[in-house]
């Protein structure tokens, strides 16, 4: 079942950016998300509290998860999942070559060894038989990465790990409102992380937060996110009636939790999410209907029972730097998405081999996509880009 948010937001969209200039993202933001803050700095209360606390409650109901632990970043929540499974510095968690640097940084925060699997050539998603290839004994978990907003084949991954001791954490940072065979990518996994940083498909400017069914876990994460101690400032002045100022410190946590003013951002941009992803789909559909006549351009798929959030639209190219070029001479700034990590200096050492992600990435380009691009500026994009294929 897929939960929607009972009430829509309205007003019109804020403008941002450089006049002419296409971004390859923007956020999309109205009057309401701004009154929503204005009211909490009239509040006199910022930090983490009551705002923060509704937010977590909309967006369990909103994905069907029994908790959700709101954080400050997307980053800090992938450091909190794995901080629960106590990882030792033997212990191996299998990443995707290509996805941002937080998701390997994380497993180094949490004392243990990333070890990189290959991507499928279509979806840039975690290969299910990499995965299978790389599992030893030391393999603790597995962080698939939905790319693009495209899911992942879970099904496959949890045939991959099952009987062994291995957790998967997802990182759906490009999944917000992603579909998984008729289910919303959040509540799938005993742990899926989401970022709300200032251009994702839900954004708090920056945040983050954790999903997941386990009420052990969901104590562990509140005291983690917040030094480690009992109570927090909230829940001590507003629920507790004696005792007030009494708490405890019970493990070595961290300074990583929401605030009001983020809060009352996403609650907002959880009441536009299915509009705004609508809107994006419009804009992937027309650059699927211009490209796909063309043989240099490969778009991205959707695959059976599958629903992307649409976060990134990327095309496969040949003599990609030159298209970059191209576009940026007519004021369309496209992105890579991403350089294979385990070819950056600090992690090549372990000398992975990933040969689709050493491959592809040389060819994979990210176009603008973002709910407010105007009609103008898709036509712009689509002339720009099928222009370049008269110098091929």
């Amino acid at each position: 079942m897929i939960h929607k948010p009972k009430s829509k937001a309205s007003g019109k969209t804020i403008s941002s950016g450089h006049s002419g200039w296409i971004p390859v993202f923007r956020p999309s933001i109205t009057q309401a998300e701004i009154d929503a803050v204005a009211e909490v700095m009239r509040s006199g209360w910022l930090g983490l509290g009551a705002v923060t606390e509704r937010f977590e409650k909309a967006l369990a109901e909103y994905f069907g998860a029994a908790h959700v632990v709101c954080l400050n970043s997307g980053t800090a929540a992938l450091h909190l999942a794995l901080r629960l499974l106590d990882l030792q510095p033997d212990d191996e968690v299998i990443v995707p070559a290509i996805t941002f640097v937080s998701t390997a940084h994380a497993v180094g925060y949490s004392g243990a060894r990333p070890v990189f699997a290959d991507v499928e050539k279509d979806t840039l998603c975690l290969s299910v038989d990499d995965v299978r290839r790389k599992i030893t004994p030391r393999t603790r978990a597995i962080i698939p990465v939905h790319y693009g907003g495209h899911p992942c084949d879970l099904d496959g991954l949890r045939e991959a790990i099952a009987g062994r001791n291995i957790t998967m954490i997802e990182d759906a940072a490009h999944a917000c409102g992603a579909v998984y065979h008729g289910r919303m990518i959040g509540g799938l996994s005993p742990l899926t992380c989401f970022s709300f940083h200032a251009v994702k498909n839900l954004t708090c400017g920056e945040g983050g937060a954790i999903l997941t069914n386990e009420p052990a876990w969901d104590k562990q994460l509140r005291e983690l996110r917040w030094l480690g101690i009992s109570k927090d400032t909230y829940t001590r002045s507003v629920h507790a009636r004696v005792y007030a100022w009494q708490y405890q410190v019970n493990k070595l946590g961290y300074k990583c939790h929401m605030h009001d003013i983020s809060a009352a951002i996403g609650l907002v941009q959880l009441r536009r999410l299915e509009e705004n992803n609508r809107k994006r789909r419009t804009v992937v559909e027309r650059y699927n209907a211009a490209f796909r006549p063309h043989g240099w351009i490969e778009t991205p798929p959707e695959l059976e029972g599958m629903r992307s959030s649409w976060h990134i639209y990327h095309i496969k190219v040949p003599r990609r730097d030159r298209l970059i070029a191209h576009l940026k001479r007519r004021g369309i700034a496209p992105g890579v998405h991403y350089y294979p990590l385990h070819l950056h200096p600090y992690y090549a050492k372990q000398r992975a081999e990933c040969p689709v992600a050493e491959e592809i990435w040389k060819r994979v380009l990210s176009l603008p996509l973002f709910p407010d691009l105007t009609g103008e500026e898709i036509t712009r994009v689509i002339e720009a880009v099928l222009s370049f294929g008269e110098t091929l």
